[in-house]
């Protein structure tokens, strides 16, 4: 008999009156991979936060290695062996890998006060090596990329004696190669009878490492599944509640005159030699393996970084963009990969997000602001793009990935933009919310907009691109049609087409 380690049952948690979780559980056996699914505010994350004693529930009850247990805060959670790795880690990045595994629980020497730091290098060490993971524990955290910081915290994780071990989208920022290392530690981890409670957007992994599957619907478990005695299709179902149609619902609509042409442009050190033309009504993908340059260019594009030369025509006229004003005022908008830290300021509510780039809009008068005006358009935006929130007060960062992403969309839709860069749109987000977007930039295109996609799904890029531009090593190797796109050409290209030696 498989062995139940963890049991949550009948959890309620509410937020301002709100009722977030009604009626979630979850149950974890010893050394599985017990897979978390569900849309974008589900619940998932929440549920989560009070396994990990970020949270308190206000009713409901956790039961651990069959005793029931309270957990008011993340120092319980370390105590009883269950350790949770968020989306955005948990790292100090001034700090060495060392020193952030054992951050709070440090090796101290015989003089009372001094850390041991020889004893602590060692044994972070031996945990590195036993994941084996190529990190220097004396290297700084702020020098890692994102997939040795991943590492890192699992690691970190490990060295509590973690039972349990939450991973919340581990995979969101990883290339294949780096996916497949974290499924290999992972492997590792649950032969040594850790559980693992895996959050994920990406269906297609959960035939890989899944055991079971735990599905939550607007706040509530509606079941739980063997994930060898189902299809992706049925877990979709029952994570939305309907069935979906067309992954990529792509239109198909005549292009446009030229929005934009980009002539030569070159940042030393990112990119050169970048040629490319945009047309009204075209989504334009841009792909390549992490590191190629496409979100270089793009920043470039928009005006946060400085070109070095080259020239930029929009509707056959040069313009120089130097700023983000500068192509805000040319009506460009975008939309970043990093939407928490770039798209959105979380602090504040969902009005003052979507009217943040338009607020001269706005002004009755030089030193006034017409509220009810920025209000009507706030919630006009809330109903066109059917984003989940109390209203438009509430604070952005209290919102699930998918509704901030529909926030940043909706700041650039008032903006009026005729050019839209979107780079990694539906990263972190669920199947259903994923059509949404698609639905909204097919709407965007009929209107004349053009589209600039950057994306690290193939499937993603053949399914919603009209021409897809390959990147390698700051140059545009490849451009394809959509009709004789395919994976393997790609790839091709983004391992060098023939110009670089494939690594």
């Amino acid at each position: 008999m498989a062995e139940i380690i963890l049991q949550m049952k009948g959890i309620q948690k509410s937020f301002s009156g709100v009722k977030v979780l009604k009626n979630a559980g979850i149950e974890a056996v010893k050394g599985e991979v017990q897979i978390l699914l569900g849309e974008n505010g589900a619940g998932k994350s929440t549920l989560m936060k009070i396994l990990a004693g970020a949270y308190s529930k206000d009713e409901g009850e956790i039961i651990y290695k069959g005793k029931k247990v309270q957990i008011n805060n993340p120092k319980d959670a370390e105590k009883l062996g269950i350790a949770i790795i968020y989306q955005e880690f948990n790292l100090i990045p001034y700090l060495s890998v060392a020193e952030n595994m054992f951050l709070g629980k440090e090796s101290m020497s015989n003089i009372p006060g001094k850390i041991d730091f020889e004893d602590m290098y060692k044994k972070a060490q031996q945990m590195l090596d036993h994941l084996e993971v190529d990190i220097d524990p004396k290297g700084m955290v702020a020098d890692l990329g994102i997939a040795q910081q991943q590492m890192v915290e699992i690691a970190k994780a490990l060295s509590v004696n973690a039972d349990v071990i939450i991973m919340d989208e581990p995979t969101a920022a990883l290339t294949d190669k780096e996916i497949n290392s974290l499924f290999k530690i992972i492997h590792t981890i649950k032969s040594e009878g850790v559980s693992i409670i895996y959050i994920s957007h990406r269906l297609e992994e959960f035939k890989i490492i899944g055991d079971r599957v735990t599905i939550m619907r607007d706040g509530e478990t509606v079941g739980m599944v063997n994930m060898n005695e189902t299809t992706i299709n049925e877990l979709i179902k029952l994570m939305v509640g309907r069935e979906i149609g067309n992954k990529f619902p792509k239109i198909d609509i005549e292009k446009g005159d030229i929005l934009l042409e980009v002539k030569n442009l070159k940042r030393k050190g990112s990119f050169e030699n970048i040629n490319f033309t945009l047309r009204k009504g075209e989504i334009l993908g841009v792909s390549g393996l992490m590191g190629a340059g496409r979100t270089e260019v793009m920043r470039a594009l928009f005006g946060i970084d400085q070109i070095d030369s080259g020239e930029v025509y929009l509707e056959g006229k040069k313009v120089s963009i130097k700023s983000p004003a500068d192509a805000i005022k040319n009506k460009i908008g975008f939309i970043t990969e990093n939407r928490r830290d770039e798209g959105l300021v979380l602090s504040m509510d969902v009005k003052e997000n979507i009217t943040l780039c338009t607020l001269p809009k706005f002004l009755s008068n030089p030193a006034k602001l017409d509220l009810g005006e920025e209000i009507n358009e706030a919630n006009s935006f809330i109903d066109k793009l059917r984003i989940k929130c109390t209203g438009f007060t509430q604070k952005a960062g209290t919102l699930s990935g998918g509704n901030q992403q529909k926030i940043v969309i909706a700041k650039w839709l008032l903006a009026n933009s005729k050019i839209l860069i979107v780079d990694e749109p539906t990263r972190g987000i669920d199947v259903g919310a994923k059509q949404e977007i698609y639905n909204i930039m097919n709407e965007l295109l009929k209107s004349g907009v053009g589209i600039i996609m950057i994306s690290s799904e193939l499937p993603e890029v053949l399914g919603m691109s009209d021409r897809i531009l390959v990147m390698c090593r700051g140059e545009i190797l490849g451009e394809l049609d959509r009709k004789e796109a395919s994976q393997e050409k790609i790839m091709h290209y983004a391992t060098g087409g023939g110009k670089y030696d494939a690594k």
